[in-house]
C-alpha cells in the first residue's frame, strides 16, 4: 500500500478450534452460516486440508510465514491470542483479551467475538494496511452468544441446552446423554452463528474487493470420539480435518471444491504466489514444506500429496488420499490404532483395521517413526498405490 492510503489486498481470518465437518460448506446444512457460504459460493473450498500438528501456532505460522519479511507497516493483525501471531512480532497488532464470563451475553455487541471483529473492522475501515489478519482462540475459551442465537437450533420438543457460556470439557461414553451431547454442539453451533455474523460485518466495512480466506488453525472434540472440550485428544479427523474458503480478488474459481491433500502451509505459500512474494518453490525438497496452489486459479492445475503426518503431543495421525489412521500416544487410555477409509467414512465411525491388515501396517510403520521422533522419515517412506487410495 502507497503511504497516502490504497485498498486491503488481503485479509485473512483464522479461528483456532473450528472443525471442518461442522461447517455447512462441508455438508452441517443444519448450520445457519450465511456469510460464510456466500464466500464459498465466491471462492475455492478446500477439502482436503489437514493439520500436521495440534498445535495451532504450527498451522498458523505455514499461513503467514511468507509475511515475515515484509515491512511491518504493511500488515495489521487484530487477535485475542497474541501467541499465534508471534512469528510476525514486528507487525502491528491490536489486542482484544478473552475475558471468560460466566453468563452468554445480553446481546451480540456484548461477546468477545463481536468486539474482537469490531476492532478488525475499525483497522480496515482505516485503509491503512496491504493486509490484515484476524485470529479468534474464543472458541476454547467462551461460548457467550446470546440466547436468541441458540434458540434457533431448537425444536419444540428439545430439551433445553446447557446454560452458562463456560465451555465444556467432558468424557463421553456409552452412558452420556444423547440429548447433553445434541445440546452441546447446538449451543457450539450458535457460537459459529455468531462467528459469522461478525465476519460479514467485518467485509461490510472492508469495503474494496480483496483475496479473503477463512482457515480453521485446529478442530474441536464434539463427541466424536470420546470426549467433548478442547482438552488433549488423539489427532482425530475432528482435530485435524481443517476447514479453508479462498476466495481470489478477481473472482477465478468461484464456487469450485478442492479435494487433495494439503496442508496450511500450502495455503501460505499459495498466497504469497497470489501477491507476487517470495516462497518456497512449487516443489520444494521437504515434502512437508508448502507448495504453491496458485495454478489452480491460474492454469486450472494443482498438485497432489499422498500424505499429510499430523504429529500432534496426543499421538499421531497419517492420511492420505483414501485412509488415515490414528494412533495415540502410548500414554492414551485406549491404547490402539484405528483405521478409517476415505473420504466415505467422514465421521470416522468405522474402524477397519481387521479387514485392511495390510494397509494398516504399511501406515503403522510411518506413524511408528514418527512417534520415534522420525517425522521426516515419515513424510519420506515409500507410499504403495494401496495405501494411498481405498479399494
Amino acid at each position: 500500500m502507497s503511504e497516502t492510503g490504497g485498498s486491503l489486498r488481503l485479509l485473512v481470518v483464522t479461528v483456532d478450534r473450528l472443525p471442518a465437518w461442522i461447517l455447512p460448506a462441508y455438508g452441517a446444512t443444519w448450520v445457519a452460516m450465511p456469510t460464510v457460504n456466500r464466500l464459498a459460493a465466491r471462492g475455492v473450498v478446500f477439502d482436503g486440508l489437514v493439520a500436521t500438528s495440534d498445535d495451532p501456532r504450527d498451522a498458523a505460522a505455514g499461513l503467514t510465514a511468507w509475511l515475515v519479511d515484509r515491512r511491518p507497516g504493511g500488515v495489521g493483525i487484530v487477535t485475542d491470542d497474541p501467541s499465534i501471531t508471534g512469528t510476525l512480532a514486528g507487525c502491528e497488532a491490536t489486542v482484544v483479551p478473552i475475558s471468560p464470563t460466566a453468563d452468554v451475553a445480553a446481546d451480540e455487541e456484548g461477546t468477545h467475538l463481536a468486539r474482537l471483529f469490531a476492532a478488525a473492522a475499525a483497522r480496515a475501515a482505516r485503509r491503512q494496511d496491504d493486509m490484515i489478519w484476524c485470529h479468534t482462540s474464543s472458541l476454547a475459551a467462551c461460548w457467550d452468544a446470546p440466547e436468541e442465537f441458540r434458540e434457533q437450533y431448537l425444536d419444540p420438543e428439545d430439551p433445553p441446552p446447557p446454560r452458562g457460556a463456560a465451555v465444556p470439557e467432558l468424557p463421553v461414553t456409552s452412558a452420556t446423554d444423547p440429548d447433553l451431547i445434541t445440546g452441546l454442539r447446538h449451543v457450539f453451533a450458535a457460537q459459529l452463528t455468531l462467528l459469522d455474523r461478525c465476519v460479514g460485518r467485518l467485509l461490510d466495512a472492508m469495503g474494496d474487493a480483496a483475496t479473503i480466506l477463512v482457515a480453521g488453525l485446529r478442530g474441536m472434540p464434539l463427541g466424536l470420539h470420546g470426549r467433548i472440550g478442547p482438552g488433549a485428544s488423539p489427532p482425530f479427523g475432528e482435530i485435524a480435518d481443517l476447514p479453508a474458503i479462498l476466495v481470489d480478488a478477481r473472482g477465478r474459481m468461484a464456487g469450485q471444491r478442492h479435494g487433495g491433500l494439503l496442508i496450511p502451509a500450502d495455503l501460505g505459500a499459495t498466497l504469497a504466489a497470489m501477491h507476487g512474494e517470495a516462497s518456497s518453490p512449487s516443489s520444494p525438497a521437504d515434502p512437508w514444506q508448502g507448495r504453491s496452489l496458485a495454478g489452480l486459479f491460474e492454469s486450472w492445475s494443482t498438485f497432489d500429496r499422498d500424505r499429510v503426518i499430523t504429529a500432534a503431543s496426543t499421538g499421531v495421525a497419517v492420511t492420505t488420499p483414501g485412509w488415515r489412521l490414528v494412533t495415540p500416544s502410548a500414554g492414551d487410555a485406549s491404547g490402539r490404532q484405528r483405521l478409517y477409509a476415505r473420504p466415505d467414512d467422514l465421521f470416522e465411525r468405522c474402524d477397519v483395521a481387521d479387514r485392511s491388515a495390510a494397509v494398516g501396517e504399511e501406515l503403522a510403520a510411518l506413524a511408528a517413526a514418527a512417534l520415534d521422533g522420525r517425522t521426516a522419515e515419515a513424510w519420506r517412506m515409500p507410499l504403495s498405490a494401496a495405501a494411498a487410495q481405498s479399494g
